[in-house]
């Protein structure tokens, strides 16, 4: 595993040239930080380690006015080094980096105490003594410290052996698989191009990749890239690298873009985190207040709302919504730097808990569970990233997976997401991913609703959908009880907005799966449905059924029985449709419908000319019933359209139907 170490300490107290020291690289590259003696931008170096893999080293500023500076470097920084000069001890900015270091969570750590040469040797003790009790209780507490000095060498061969057997021992992480590269520096190469530099956070990436430059959506590719100085063919994560991009000129580049592959960063102007207010912090932050926000190499404005407080005090920690000016991209459990406009300084930190989150409104029913599943997220990570143990321990790791994955789906509610965004949402790689969702869909606890586009819905918002369909379908019902069923648009009006075609096709597909829906005709109905008549409807359909049984092979007109009935069209339209559908009644034409039976008796008697004739025309009809015209052109008709017979000119031929 490759392995970044970063400084961090007070301007002016030899961060570079311990750096120099260590490396035989001069960090220092501008020519105004050569003139003013101070290191501005970030600077980068290597040292070969025993095994033949590099140990990358970068260097940041130490002035307050390039904090900002410092934070960009320490994006994927694994170890850092707390750099304190021996003459001055500590100082604001060895306060501060030890602070953004913390937030980080950075937790390898050690401190080299620079500028020995240039104190006596009480002074030096004293110091040393200072510093233990500035570490006590902090992440670096009980830290090695090294006495060094890069004008004499003292110590530095000593400092060298420890870096050295620390990467070497430090424990593999379970690092995300998507490929991030966080742009720290973006320059123009002659003869190259384009090219920006950063440390590899997660992922793999390979000569010839195609890549984005998120959160612009800037498309490109590797043309070449570096590793610590060397030409390679592919990076890693921990690396430092630089990359040599096609087709983008440097204007269209900042720092802090992430280079990623493609669809595998979201951006968002809206995260949730778990933000800790500094115990020195010298107030509370109050709700909605404006902050300058660092993520990676990206700095932006960002401003604070809780849910559950109007401020968050010195040393508390709550989960808060971070809305940007600026979209951003990132992954579950990633940190984040907060510092304060006046005074500008460091006064909060967090831990990405959604990149992608949920809607959190106040009259939400469902807003204290969704708050709740939020909170439980980090845990479950932990326990999902435990390294080490038996076969217990790998069945706990594997529910613990399972458990973050369906958080991560049930928070995106009826939306659902597909594996590239639960990845981003989880933190996991894909294969830890894929196994989550297999033993989630074993359970019935999710279910994938689009197998192409490996889209996937928690059960608890599947459910929902269900019901909300079914209750459209009951509705439906209420609204028209003569009615058997419904079109599959009708059934789907409502609660199915927005939502992909397919995963509304599910919701049906389940309700028929389940029995709660039925199929009816080329429509669909609910299964305990069954039509009902009130009394006063009852009463007509039985006089309509009368009126038209009677009538036989010569059935009154509907318009004329109706006006004897004293019943509007529109009264009598669901029960003629009612008698309609149960076969009771045939609708030949509009006003002109035959008893089921008096039409079957037609029917059989045309099949029985036809076993005899070729041709049938008005004349033989009438022939066949004694009807007069009226009916006798609209029986032809009828049989034409229901396919029982074709016409030929002024001639009926047998379909054989």
């Amino acid at each position: 595993m490759a392995v970044v170490l970063g400084t961090a300490g007070h301007i002016d107290h030899g961060k570079t040239s311990l750096v120099r020291a260590l490396t035989g690289i001069d960090c220092d590259r501008l020519q105004e930080e050569k003139r003013r003696g101070i290191t501005i931008e970030l600077g980068f170096a290597w040292v070969d380690l025993p095994g033949g893999e590099r140990l990358g080293i970068v260097d940041v500023p130490g002035h307050e006015r390039f904090v900002k500076n410092m934070v960009a470097g320490a994006a994927g920084v694994d170890m850092v080094m707390l750099v304190i000069a021996a003459d001055e001890g500590i100082m604001p900015q060895t306060r501060e980096h030890l602070e953004i270091c913390s937030l980080l969570g950075i937790r390898t750590c050690l401190v080299a105490l620079t500028k020995t040469d240039m104190v006596d040797a009480d002074w030096l003790e004293m110091v040393q003594e200072e510093v233990r009790g500035f570490l006590e209780g902090t992440f670096l507490d009980g830290a090695p410290i090294f006495p060094v000095s890069a004008t004499t060498g003292a110590g530095i061969d000593e400092l060298r052996a420890h870096l050295a057997q620390t990467a070497a021992s430090l424990p593999a992480q379970r690092r995300s698989d998507i490929f991030r590269l966080p742009a720290d520096r973006v320059f123009s190469m002659k003869g190259h191009g384009t090219v920006v530099t950063g440390t590899v956070i997660s992922g793999q990436c390979n000569l010839g990749d195609e890549l984005r430059f998120m959160p612009a959506d800037l498309p490109t590719r590797a043309r070449g890239l570096q590793r610590h100085g060397a030409a390679a063919d592919s990076v890693q994560p921990g690396q430092r690298c630089a990359v040599n991009v096609q087709g983008l000129d440097v204007d269209e580049i900042e720092r802090g873009y992430v280079l990623a592959r493609p669809g595998e960063l979201f951006p968002s102007n809206r995260w949730l985190v778990r933000l800790t207010c500094l115990s020195s912090s010298p107030r509370a932050m109050r709700q909605r207040v404006e902050i300058h926000f660092h993520h990676g190499t990206r700095e932006c404005a960002a401003r604070v709302v809780f849910r559950d407080r109007d401020k968050l005090a010195p040393g508390e920690t709550a989960l808060a919504e971070l809305r940007f000016k600026e979209p951003m991209v990132g992954v579950f459990g990633d940190h984040c730097v907060l510092r304060a406009y006046s005074p500008l300084r460091t006064v909060a930190g967090g831990l990405l808990v959604s990149p992608l989150p949920p809607e959190l409104r106040a009259k939400d029913p469902e807003l204290a569970d969704k708050l709740s599943l939020l909170q439980s997220l980090p845990e479950l990570r932990d326990a999902a990233e435990a390294l080490g143990g038996g076969k217990a321990e790998a069945k706990a790791r594997e529910e613990a997976r399972a458990q973050l994955v369906r958080g991560a789906l049930t928070l995106r509610g009826a939306e659902g997401a597909d594996e590239a965004r639960l990845r981003a949402l989880t933190g996991m790689a894909r294969a830890a991913v894929e196994a989550a969702l297999q033993l989630l869909s074993t359970r019935g606890e999710a279910l994938c609703w689009d197998k192409e586009g490996r889209a996937w819905i928690a059960k608890l918002p599947f459910e929902k959908l269900l019901a909300a369909c079914l209750e459209r379908g009951a509705e439906l019902h209420r609204r028209e009880p003569l009615k058997p069923g419904f079109t599959r648009g009708a059934l789907c009006t409502g609660w199915s907005r927005n939502l992909p075609p397919k995963l509304v096709q599910k919701v049906l597909d389940q309700g028929i799966k389940q029995g709660q829906l039925v199929t009816e005709g080329e429509g669909l109905r609910l299964q305990s449905h069954t039509v009902s008549l009130a009394a006063d409807q009852a009463g007509l359909r039985q006089k309509l059924l009368d009126a038209h049984a009677t009538g036989g092979l010569t059935p009154p007109n509907a318009k004329d029985v109706l006006e004897e009935l004293g019943v509007t069209p529109k009264e009598a339209a669901p029960v003629l449709r009612l008698l309609c559908e149960t076969g009771d009644l045939v609708k030949i034409k509009d006003g002109l419908y035959y008893h089921g039976p008096a039409l079957t008796d037609i029917l059989d008697r045309v099949r029985g000319w036809f076993a005899t004739h070729d041709n049938l025309d008005v004349g033989g009809l009438k022939e066949l019933l004694g009807l007069s015209r009226k009916y006798l052109i609209a029986l032809l008709e009828y049989m034409d359209n229901e396919r029982i017979t074709v016409r030929v000119g002024d001639q009926r031929r047998f379909r054989g139907r």
